[in-house]
C-alpha cells in the first residue's frame, strides 16, 4: 500500500491528503500545529520535526517554504517522491516570482534533492475541485511533469485511485509551463472572471 505524507493542513494540504485517504493510502500530515492536522479525517497528524513516514511526499506548503523543508528534511526526502503543488507567486504583482536563473519552482526543488525524484503537480487545480473530486461535472485531472515516469505512476495509481483523472505532462522541465498555468488560473479568480471553486475544466 502506498504511504503519503503531507506537509501543510491548508487548503490544498487537506484536500491532497483526503484523495490520499480516498484510494487507500496511509497519509500522514505534518504541520506546525498539529490540531490542525488532527482535524483532517483518516489521517495521521505528526507536528513538525516529526519523522516522514511516507514514500510519497508533498510539499502543500507556500513555495518560500519549501526552503524550510529542505533545510530540515532534507535527508529524510532522499530516495522519496516529493510532489511541489506550489505557483511561486508576488501576490503584490501576481507575477511569477523565482530567483535569477531558475525557470521553475520544481527544478529549483530538484536541485536541492538530487536524491529525490521530484513531480510538480496539484499546482493546476484549486483546492476546491480537488477536494470534490470533480470540476463542471467531469472528474478534476490532476497534471504531472517529472523526469522519472516510476514516480509518475506511482502518484497516477494514487490520483486515479481517488476516483480523479491523471494527466501526464512529460518532463520536469515542462513545469514551468504548469506554473503559468497556475498562475493564470489565480489571477482570474482573483479579477471574478472565474471561481475559486471551479478553474480551467481539461475535456479528454
Amino acid at each position: 500500500m502506498t504511504s503519503i505524507t503531507v506537509f501543510g493542513s491548508g487548503h490544498i494540504g487537506a484536500a491532497v491528503a483526503g484523495i490520499g485517504v480516498a484510494a487507500g493510502a496511509d497519509v500522514q500530515v505534518i504541520d506546525r500545529d498539529k490540531t490542525k492536522a488532527a482535524a483532517i479525517p483518516g489521517v495521521t497528524a505528526s507536528a513538525w520535526s516529526e519523522e516522514i513516514t511516507g514514500d510519497i511526499v508533498v510539499l502543500a506548503l507556500p513555495y518560500p517554504a519549501e526552503a524550510n523543508v529542505v533545510e530540515e528534511y532534507g535527508a529524510q526526502l532522499a530516495g522519496r517522491v516529493v510532489v511541489d503543488p506550489s505557483n511561486p507567486l508576488d501576490f503584490s504583482t501576481m507575477d511569477l516570482a523565482l530567483p535569477q536563473g531558475a525557470h521553475s519552482a520544481a527544478e529549483e526543488l530538484a536541485a536541492k534533492l538530487p536524491q529525490s525524484e521530484v513531480i510538480k503537480a496539484f499546482n493546476t487545480d484549486f483546492a476546491a475541485t480537488l477536494a470534490s473530486g470533480t470540476n463542471d461535472g467531469a472528474p478534476t485531472t490532476v497534471m504531472a511533469a517529472s523526469d522519472s515516469e516510476d514516480a509518475k505512476k506511482a502518484l497516477q495509481a494514487v490520483v486515479e485511485g481517488a476516483g480523479l483523472r491523471f494527466a501526464d505532462a512529460g518532463p520536469l522541465k515542462r513545469a514551468s509551463y504548469m506554473e503559468g498555468f497556475g498562475a493564470l488560473q489565480m489571477v482570474l479568480a482573483m479579477n471574478g472572471a472565474t471561481q475559486w471553486t471551479s478553474g480551467f475544466k481539461v475535456v479528454k
